[in-house]
């Protein structure tokens, strides 16, 4: 790990850590920054496929997933969502932007094996309200670590956005 120190002191305040889950040579100011390659602005050098995470329990109150969701493995989404599920404090905020399923941007690039439609994120909310119907179905599937969708925005030629904030009340 690169900057040990330096997120570790982090980690001790209270309010918890900005995280930038894949952050490559653009970490967001402010943020701790992860990624599988040692380069400058790593300051934890992890698969961000590979749970758990060299991170203790609910140290993060926002963790950015930049175009990082759409280059990981399907059969580890659940996994890798549990385990930011696990390192978020409660209220926490996770923002996903990936490119849309099927849009240009998705298909361009050669090493994109995953796509996340406006629908996806309803995998990860048990609020049957989340899908506007008695009962959300697509929860129910899986039953993973519960979210709380605070935003769902897309088109269909450019980018998913979303905002999941960490719940505790519906842990199954």
């Amino acid at each position: 790990m690169r900057g040990k120190v330096k997120y570790k002191k982090l980690l001790k305040g209270k309010a918890g850590i900005k995280l930038d889950l894949g952050c490559g040579g653009n970490k967001q100011p402010g943020f701790v920054g992860m990624d599988i390659r040692k380069i400058p602005g790593v300051d934890i050098v992890h698969n961000a496929e590979v749970v758990p995470y060299p991170l203790p329990d609910n140290c993060c109150h926002t963790i950015l997933l930049s175009h990082l969701i759409e280059h990981m493995c399907p059969k580890k989404v659940l996994g890798i969502m549990n385990e930011l599920w696990r390192i978020m404090k409660p209220q926490g905020q996770l923002l996903i932007s990936s490119p849309y399923a099927g849009s240009p941007g998705f298909y361009q690039d050669p090493t994109h094996c995953h796509t996340w439609n406006e629908n996806t994120v309803y995998y990860f909310d048990p609020r049957p309200s989340a899908m506007g119907k008695e009962k959300n179905i697509l929860y129910g599937i899986y039953k993973p670590s519960p979210w709380k969708i605070l935003r769902n925005n897309w088109t269909e030629l450019g980018n998913l956005e979303i905002i999941l904030e960490k719940r505790e009340d519906d842990k199954q």
